[in-house]
């Protein structure tokens, strides 16, 4: 784990409020010289001194605690998504689109070939799906129903909705559906 800066994190919203350090350490009632030590990381605030600088800034407490985020792991490129083909039937495929499990959230891509299922009996799952079709035609089964969703067509499957996606056309069925939390 990286080490978390909070007198970087104090600069940064002290610059985009427009405030110089001085201007800062009045308003906190704080000298220039102890701020400017908090914000290179020479000297500790105490707790009552980071909620007032928080205050001034307008910033949550929390918000000098949060890591940034490393944009090159949120992208996926599609050579790189992790795949999983499923042994007992080779002609399903899903392809992870988020780059990871770790979010409340994942996305991924489903193909299906002509004849082919998600799965033989219907499944549920804890979370809330969503999903759009892609390519093709698909047939739905939600519950007891079956709903024969075309290409450009969506749907929500609501926690614990028993569902399962039949391809009983004669093309290749390509769906992206998202699910919370990650199931994958």
């Amino acid at each position: 784990m990286n080490d978390i800066h909070v007198g970087q994190k104090i600069q940064e919203y002290r610059k985009k409020k427009g405030l110089n350090i001085r201007q800062l350490a009045d308003l906190v009632v704080v000298t220039p010289s102890l701020l400017s030590q908090i914000e290179r990381g020479l000297a500790n605030p105490s707790i009552h001194t980071l909620k007032l600088i928080a205050k001034v800034l307008e910033v949550p407490v929390f918000n000098f605690f949060l890591e940034q985020e490393n944009t090159k792991n949120l992208i996926v490129r599609s050579n790189h998504r992790k795949k999983m083909i499923l042994p007992e039937c080779e002609h399903i495929s899903y392809e992870l689109l988020s780059p990871d499990l770790n979010g409340a959230i994942e996305y991924a891509l489903m193909k299906l070939t002509p004849g082919t299922q998600s799965s033989e009996a219907l499944m549920e799952h804890v979370g809330e799906e969503a999903a759009f079709v892609l390519e093709g035609e698909v047939k739905l089964y939600l519950n007891d129903e079956v709903h024969i969703l075309s290409k450009g067509d969506s749907v929500r499957i609501p926690p614990h909705m028993k569902h399962k996606w039949k391809n009983a056309f004669d093309q290749n069925v390509v769906v992206i559906f998202a699910v919370t939390p990650p199931s994958f």
